[in-house]
């Protein structure tokens, strides 16, 4: 039995449909990548058209602008942020258990939650 291999083929893509895409990409606000997918080409493969015909690939980026200050701005020494009111006093640690009828309730208090983790895995083993 003998085994065929497909060829592999470079696809060709008529003058035509490359001027379309490459139009397409140089339109404002037009993505390469993006109408490179759309038309099922690969973007790498878009710029490369585009640089073979002196054509530059736009780019995304936006350029940052330049701000000249006439006065240096001072900022104040000292600027009063509003404080959070404290957390009110915490209460007692609160566990409630249930095994098949019965059911216990623990009140802690969470300055203890050390002594109350100790005692709850202890219970629980």
């Amino acid at each position: 039995m003998e085994i065929q291999k497909p060829g592999r083929r470079r696809r060709h893509h008529p003058e035509e449909f490359k001027q379309a895409v490459i139009a397409a990409c140089c339109e404002p606000g037009a993505s390469v990548a993006g109408i490179a997918m759309a038309n099922g080409v690969n973007a790498n493969q878009v710029r490369r058209w585009m640089r073979e015909r002196g054509i530059e690939p736009p780019t995304r980026r936006q350029p940052m602008p330049v701000v000249l200050e006439t006065a240096p701005a001072i900022a104040p020494a000292f600027v009063q942020l509003p404080i959070a009111p404290a957390m009110p006093a915490l209460g007692d640690i609160r566990i409630e258990v249930r095994r098949g009828n019965t059911a216990i309730k623990v009140d802690w208090p969470v300055q203890a939650s050390g002594d109350c983790a100790t005692w709850l895995r202890d219970w629980l083993r």
